[in-house]
Formats: structure tokens, sequence, C-alpha cells
């Protein structure tokens, strides 16, 4: 019986006053002393942080990483508008407004650069070598030539991955559709992550006399041009953590209902824009360890010397109605085995 996770292995304070009273010792106040518990656990005193966030573009998955690093980073004492500041720009989906602001960023110098999805951090990894740099949401940052080891880069490099194990993903789409022979793929060509994960299903999916029909899109308006182009071929539409194709998943959808071709994700908030299951990682979740690598660093940790982090556990999200609308039930099996169905 599947498992979804069978396979895996994978802003100031001011300064403290200290009074000297004639005849007597003052103790610190309450205010006073919980303030210097909050600096110690922060590892910085009075010293206002700056980290700089730039995403690719602004969808559910990468919304959720932002937010989660934020929250993470009130947890380890750095809380914004008190002693961290924060600056955010998302590129819109284009990369060369990703790499403008990867040179403002820079120009800024600000204590860490978090840069959310695989563009973006090619951006600011070609902008410096010296600003400590997290990144977030990239599928291979080796193959994205962010680094050479996942174990630390040596560099001013580190992040979080959103690396998915394939066994569990294709062990799905043939538990959804036991006769699976044809798998579509629509993707970015511009994107590492999309190409590698291409590469990757043809390498597991041939040998199992299935075939992967790739289809291609520039930009987020050519998504439903490039779903119609493969759907009389295809028994089901497979999706990653493409950002092109995420941001536009309601056009993918469409098409999907129309067609009658089922829409299964790796990104699990695509179930609520219209995929009929998605098992994938917790970008919340991913955005909280993010948080926690560039707490780190704030305190004093070299970016070089921390390992990549990567999920070590799947989600899985179903959706009967989206089933039904795409020509599919979802057996009691499937469902029973979703953290979440959504209606």
């Amino acid at each position: 019986m599947f498992n979804p996770n069978r396979f895996v292995k994978t802003l100031m304070w001011g300064g403290v006053a200290t009074a000297i009273l004639a005849g007597c010792n003052q103790q610190p106040s309450t205010d006073t002393a919980a303030q210097s518990s909050d600096d110690t656990k922060a590892g910085t005193s009075s010293e206002v942080k700056h980290v700089a966030i730039t995403a690719i573009v602004e969808h559910p998955a990468l919304d959720a990483v932002r937010q989660g690093v934020v929250e993470e980073l009130a947890e380890e004492g750095f809380v914004e508008g008190k002693n961290l500041e924060i600056n955010f720009q998302s590129a819109q989906g284009n990369t060369a407004t990703a790499g403008q602001i990867a040179k403002q960023f820079v120009g800024d110098n600000p204590d860490v650069i978090v840069a959310i999805a695989t563009p973006s951090a090619q951006s600011v990894a070609a902008a410096t070598n010296t600003i400590p740099l997290v990144f977030s949401a990239v599928t291979d940052p080796v193959e994205a030539k962010l680094l050479k080891s996942m174990d630390g880069s040596g560099t001013n490099v580190t992040g979080a991955s959103d690396a998915l194990p394939y066994a569990p993903q294709i062990d799905l789409m043939k538990q959804i559709i036991p006769s699976l022979k044809n798998v579509g793929y629509v993707y970015s060509p511009g994107e590492v992550n999309s190409t590698v994960i291409l590469k990757n299903l043809q390498e597991q999916l041939q040998p199992m006399g299935i075939t992967v029909h790739s289809a291609p899109a520039q930009k987020s308006n050519d998504i439903a041009m490039a779903a119609r182009s493969i759907a009389d071929k295809v028994d089901v539409i497979y999706t990653s953590t493409d950002n092109n194709v995420v941001s536009a998943y309601e056009s993918l959808y469409q098409v999907a209902k129309e067609s009658k071709v089922p829409l299964i994700a790796s990104d699990t908030s695509s179930v609520e824009r219209g995929a009929i299951a998605a098992l994938g990682v917790n970008y919340h979740d991913l955005g909280r360890e993010t948080g926690k690598i560039v707490g780190r660093i704030l305190k004093g940790e070299k970016p070089g010397d921390i390992p990549v982090y990567t999920p070590t556990s799947l989600d899985l999200y179903v959706s009967p109605t989206h089933a039904k609308e795409q020509g599919i039930e979802l057996s009691k099996e499937v469902m029973d085995q979703a953290k979440e169905v959504v209606k």
C-alpha cells in the first residue's frame, strides 16, 4: 500500500541604564531583565539586524516560505520592528527583475539575503560572494550551481531545498491511475529545477513503460496552451514546483476540466487551486527551517559551515471535487492516507 513517507531518506531597544543609589543596591526591573533575556536569545544586544528577502514570484507556496522565515526569526529573538529590519521584494516572475533586485540588495549590504526559488537564488549568487545568501525552495542547488556540496559549501551560500523523492510521486500516480502509460509535464525551460525534474521523471518512468510528454511554456501566459498541446496524449498531467506553472495554476485547471485529464502535483497548495492530489513538502515548515538557518548566521555562524536542509516527510492533499470534475474518482485507500481533504 502506498505510504507517502516510505521512500523518504532522504526596533531597537535602548541602552540599559545603571542607577547607583546611595546606601542601597537596586535590582534590575522586570522589563529590563526580560529584555536582557531576549537579547541573549537573539545573540545581539541592541543592534538592529537587516535581512533582505526576495522571491521570483508571489504564489501560495513561496508566500508560505516567507511567512515561515519571519515567524521563525521572531522565535529566535529577531523581531521585525524591534531588532530586525526586513526588506522584501518580488521579481514578479521576471528573471531580469530578479537580477536588478539582487544588485540593489548587495548595494544595501544587509546581514543576510534570503532568496526564495531557484531563479532568485541564482541572481543573488551571481551578485555577491561575500554577503551570506540563504536560499529556500530550491530543488537542486548543486545543479543550479549555487554550491558544490549539500554538506557545507565553504562559501557564503547555504539554505533549504524542497527536493522530493520520485518513487512516492510515481506510486501516487499509479495508484490513482492503475493503467498509467502516458504522463504529461508542463514546465518552464528556463527554470533549472524544472528541467532537472523532467530529466529524472524520464529516467524513472521509461523502464516502467511509461512515456513522458513534455510541454515547455516560457511564460505563465503560455501554460494553458502548453497543456492543451498534450492533453489528448496523456493519462495525467504532473506538475512540479515550477514557479511559472504554479503562479498560473488556475489556467491549467481549466484545461484539465475541459479535457478530463487529471492534475497531480508536488505542491500541496495546488490542490486548492485545481489539482486532484498532491504529495509534497509543507512550505511553511520549510520556511521555518530556512529561518533557523538565518538565525544561526545572525548569531555568528558562517553560512559555508551550515549543511543544506532537506525535508524528511511529505504530506498528501486530495480533492474529490476536482477529481470528479476531471473524470476521476479517488479510491478510499487514497482518501484515507490524505493529511487534508480539500472540498
